[in-house]
């Protein structure tokens, strides 16, 4: 059992590893500030949090793992709304995309607020 127990702990260690990579090397080959923002905050979040879970497995307490549960929700409830707060001040203050980048012409764009009245 112990085994099984090892083997759950090392692929989900290992799948977490994969994913903070892939998010390090979006945060290095990605063009502009938004694209980069959604690699780190995407497969960052999965990263980090296929670790915590195991972790919370290989210490064999259900205090251990209920924290690290819940640290786990923490990171999927609020990576996702921090960095759309992210971006639409990066937009705000002026970083534009990069010309890569696909906008919808169906969607309405937002006004232009000015921040420093």
């Amino acid at each position: 059992m112990m085994a099984l127990h090892d083997i759950l702990v090392g692929l989900l260690l290992m799948v977490g590893a994969i994913f903070a990579f892939a998010a390090s090397m979006g945060l290095l080959r990605l063009k502009d500030v938004y694209q980069r923002m959604h690699a780190a905050s995407k497969a960052g979040t999965l990263g980090s949090g296929l670790m915590l879970i195991g972790l919370g497995i290989y210490a064999l307490d259900l205090g251990v793992f209920a924290r690290a549960f819940a640290g786990f929700c923490f990171f999927i409830l609020t990576a996702p709304v921090a960095a759309h707060l992210i971006a639409r001040a990066a937009y705000s203050v002026g970083y534009r995309p990069t010309t890569d980048t696909v906008i919808d012409p169906k969607v309405p764009a937002q006004p232009q607020t000015d921040l420093h009245r």
